[in-house]
């Protein structure tokens, strides 16, 4: 799995730069956003990240998305800290007017030495407004470490470009 992590990350980001280059349909957007949430598992830390996420719309419903940030697991109950960067690629789906949901994929860079790479995957729910604003609700997890699941509060303000 390790051996494969790369170049799977490296052929969606390749895909997603193609379709986006091909797509005309809507304009390029980036989002800057703020991640606040909690641990899911033991030991619960607070979590705290920040994202940039560019989008490219596909159509009137469907959008790529690709987004990079920061996340830091904070120390609890003798845990250490812990600093990830996560690399994701995925769809966001608009059913409903303003109304979306999202699945992200990709590979979390530790920050710290002997952290490593792990694979990270998140699905959201969201609402993104006219104006730019977008609020989400999404499920996160680190697959390489047992406390980096979380549960996080969105929001983002996103351009054209």
């Amino acid at each position: 799995m390790k051996k494969l992590l790369k170049p799977l990350c490296a052929l969606v980001i390749v895909l997603f730069a193609a379709v986006a280059a091909n797509a005309q349909s809507n304009a390029l957007r980036l989002g800057i956003g703020l991640n606040a949430g909690m641990g899911t598992q033991d030991p619960n830390p607070f979590v705290l990240g920040g994202d940039l996420r560019l989008q490219q719309g596909f159509g009137n419903s469907v959008s790529g998305i690709l987004t990079t940030g920061y996340t830091h697991f904070s120390k609890k109950d003798g845990v250490p800290s812990i600093g990830m960067i996560p690399l994701k690629a995925g769809l966001k789906v608009f059913p409903a007017k303003n109304f979306y949901f999202n699945v992200e994929a990709g590979a979390g860079f530790g920050t710290k030495e002997g952290t490593g790479t792990s694979f990270v995957w998140s699905p959201a729910l969201g609402l993104a407004f006219g104006t730019g604003w977008d609020i989400s609700v999404k499920y996160e997890e680190f697959t390489k470490y047992d406390y980096t699941k979380q549960v996080a509060l969105r929001l983002a303000y996103g351009f054209k470009l």
